[in-house]
């Protein structure tokens, strides 16, 4: 058996000699989450699978007319929140996901049962903004006394 001697990095794995600056750069810290924006996109993410299934289920009752108008409909929805998932780090942010909770609402229009379940996550909706509000002024206060403590 031979073996083959290391020659240094390979080309293939991405790393050149050029690179070597950057691979050793320091990554920039991750910004630190408040809990207000977890729990509100945990909220939305699970609205997105309810609009999903709400979707279908339109289209299968044949609640709209054209039915194709339950997955645009569906689809408009889902864009909505993902775009307010991305904005919940903003304060302006939670005014636009509020709009969106509005909009979920209004579906009600369509299918009694489609308010229902609505009116079930912007309950889920309202308890995370309060709640990851109370949270993260806990978590203020906590800091602030703790470096009270060490001056």
């Amino acid at each position: 058996m031979t073996s083959i001697p290391d020659t240094g990095p390979d080309p293939a794995d991405g790393a050149s000699d050029g690179d070597a600056s950057a691979a050793s750069a320091p990554r920039r810290p991750k910004r630190e989450r408040t809990a207000t924006e977890s729990l509100m996109t945990a909220t939305m993410g699970m609205e997105i699978l309810v609009v999903l299934f709400g979707a279908i289920a339109l289209f299968g009752t044949r609640a709209t007319d054209p039915t194709w108008l339950a997955f645009a409909g569906g689809a408009v929805l889902i864009v909505l929140l993902f775009v307010a998932i991305r904005l919940a780090r903003y304060p302006w942010g939670l005014y636009v996901s509020g709009f969106v909770q509005l909009l979920l609402l209004a579906t009600g229009f369509l299918e009694v049962l489609a308010a229902v379940t609505a009116a079930i996550f912007v309950g889920f909706w309202v308890y995370s903004l309060v709640r990851g509000r109370q949270l993260d002024e806990a978590k203020r206060r906590y800091y602030e006394s703790s470096t009270d403590q060490e001056n």
